[in-house]
């Protein structure tokens, strides 16, 4: 108790999914691993699972194999816990503001897909660019925590919008420090300060090396925070997060218990362990992370400018580069470096130090944000930059709100569902792979036409393992016009060694086995035969390892005496891993390869 007061409890949100989704950590657990940790976190207590962002959608569209929708479903699926999504203002998950109606139909699709709470902020922390997405928020009946971003040095700035957000519906405020620059005893600060000017519940997500984000979440719960963003240990120690493990300890021993069952957090924990336990995941070196805390910019950044002067020969400008982004960010009105401003106003210092004149080329988005296409700035623009853009002149710049309906009419069929036409909306000619990669495998167009396969024959062979499966028969055999096929039972036979790793999809052929505790699907063979990955010698595979793959299409054929026998994928999923090598002859019930399954085809329009 402080000051007479009743202390205030405050509840853990987990992050670890939505952490596990974006870089650094992106491609370190398969989305089977993601979709058991996540039934495992929904037991823990948490207030929510904040299991997608910005951040997620940017890595699943340059992975262009899985949707982030179709990932949100899958974890609804299999949890009760409220889910919540983190979302950039009116740059909804992309690096471009968009109109209302855009961000009606997103926040909608959004909602139907199993997100409950919305974490919306502004990169400029203007209030007035939350308003659309406040009310489209409302609209679909979801909850609304307004995040107000440390980091623009300009105090009443923050305390301004944090008094004006509770008028547009934010159901509590969530101080975010994205570049690690919070003290602790700022934050129990700040909170206090928070809840007298807002009056609405206050929340912290920081992070910081050397324990100062554990820190930091300790002194904001002492100050009364309702809400302590975190993720569990090994998760923590990489990116340097609040560690839930850590924070839910301390706070029991403070009297005020935030009721995390431990337990469950230490088994999430040996589940991320098994994939990046080992991994040298994080490719900061103690050079940038030193440097970034100096200088207050987000570590991503610095490393980002880092790998692009040693790209340009440059690798020894680096401090003249930190400088020159000081330098650009108080000319655009001392913005917070968050994305994606941060990144804007990166560029720009990067093309100023390397070009023969600072602002000799001034970028588009910079234009920009100078001529108040992204909102007001804590502090006023520079004037003369102000002027230098105003020389350039509007240049090419497009309409905030796309027109749906013509984007979807263009796109010659590649948008088949609402939430597809917003992923092209939101990321252009980005988008185009994933999309392309959706549309193969919910196509269900077979991948192999005919080629010589001689489907009357394989339905015989068909016929002859249902026979030896449901009988005491160890073996079969039969010979009919110049055809002759042996089917027998094998006793277990180890798998070869794989051969490369990818996921795996059963078939109509192949008997689907239950699926193993890593998530995937066996495909094992229907008969003894000699398994070939090409339809043919030279002919490119059928499949390899990273393919995603959809019901019906090839995966290999099995030639049993001169008879070709495809077999096909049962499921839509990606390709994992091969146990068998080309022209290999293998036993019935041999383990062939393993699928990993997606979570399901896109939503229809």
């Amino acid at each position: 108790m402080r000051d007479g007061k009743v202390p205030v409890v405050p509840k853990l949100v987990d992050t670890t999914i939505r952490l596990l989704g974006q870089e650094p950590l992106e491609s370190a657990l398969p989305t089977s691993a993601l979709l058991e940790l996540a039934a495992v976190l929904d037991r823990a207590g948490f207030a929510y699972l904040e299991v997608s962002g910005g951040g997620v959608f940017d890595a699943a569209v340059r992975r262009g194999v899985e949707s982030p929708w179709e990932r949100i479903r899958a974890i609804r699926a299999r949890t009760t816990t409220p889910l919540a999504l983190a979302v950039r203002g009116r740059f909804l998950v992309g690096s471009r503001p968009v109109g209302r109606e855009l961000a009606r139909r997103f926040f909608a699709s959004a909602a139907d897909s199993g997100i409950d709470v919305f974490r919306l902020h502004d990169p400029l922390n203007d209030a007035d660019n939350l308003r659309d997405a406040a009310d489209a928020i409302r609209a679909a009946g979801r909850e609304f925590d307004a995040g107000l971003l440390y980091g623009s040095n300009r105090h009443e700035a923050l305390v301004e919008a944090a008094r004006r957000l509770p008028e547009i519906g934010a159901a509590r405020i969530i101080l975010h420090d994205p570049a690690g620059l919070l003290q602790p005893h700022r934050a129990g600060e700040l909170v206090a300060e928070l809840r007298e000017v807002a009056g609405v519940p206050i929340g912290l997500y920081c992070q910081g090396a050397g324990g100062n984000a554990l820190a930091a979440a300790i002194e904001a719960g002492r100050a009364g925070a309702e809400l302590i963003a975190c993720t569990v240990y090994p998760v923590a120690l990489i990116v340097h997060r609040v560690s839930a493990e850590a924070v839910a300890t301390a706070f029991a021993g403070m009297g005020l218990d935030p009721q995390i069952d431990q337990d469950v957090l230490w088994r999430a924990a040996e589940i991320v362990d098994e994939y990046i336990g080992d991994m040298p995941v994080t490719r900061l070196v103690p050079r940038i992370s030193v440097r970034a805390s100096q200088r207050r910019i987000p570590v991503g950044i610095v490393s980002a400018v880092d790998a692009q002067l040693r790209a340009h020969g440059a690798g020894g400008r680096l401090d003249e580069v930190l400088d020159e982004i000081d330098r650009v960010r108080g000319e655009t009105g001392s913005p917070p470096l968050a994305a994606p401003v941060g990144q804007i106003v990166a560029s720009q210092a990067l093309v100023n130090v390397l070009g023969a004149n600072r602002y000799g080329t001034i970028l588009d988005e910079l234009r920009d944000l100078v001529v108040g296409r992204f909102g007001r700035t804590p502090a006023p623009i520079d004037a003369g930059l102000r002027r230098a853009v105003e020389l350039l002149g509007d240049g090419d710049v497009d309409d905030d709100e796309p027109d749906l309906d013509a984007l979807r009419e263009s796109a010659h069929g590649l948008a088949a569902s609402e939430e597809e036409l917003l992923l092209l909306a939101l990321f252009g000619a980005e988008a185009e792979p994933l999309l392309h990669s959706i549309r193969q495998r919910t196509s269900g167009e077979p991948t192999l036409g005919g080629g010589g396969v001689d489907q009357e024959r394989a339905a015989r062979i068909r016929e002859l393992v249902q026979i030896v499966q449901e009988s005491g028969v160890d073996e079969i055999t039969i010979e009919e016009e110049g055809m002759r096929v042996s089917v027998r039972r094998a006793a277990e036979t180890p798998a070869h060694g794989p051969v490369e790793p990818v996921a795996a999809s059963t078939s109509d052929e192949a008997r689907a086995a239950p699926a193993p505790s890593n998530g995937l699907v066996r495909i094992e063979s229907p008969m003894v035969g000699t398994f070939y990955r090409s339809p043919q010698p030279g002919a490119p595979p059928f499949v390899e390892v990273g393919d995603p793959v959809s019901p019906g299409q090839t995966l290999c054929i099995l030639e049993a005496m001169k008879l070709m026998n495809e077999v096909k994928a049962d499921v839509e999923g990606i390709v994992r891993a091969f146990h068998v090598r080309n022209a290999d002859p293998v036993e019935y019930g041999q383990l062939l390869l393993e699928l990993e399954p997606l979570n399901g085809r896109p939503l229809d329009v």
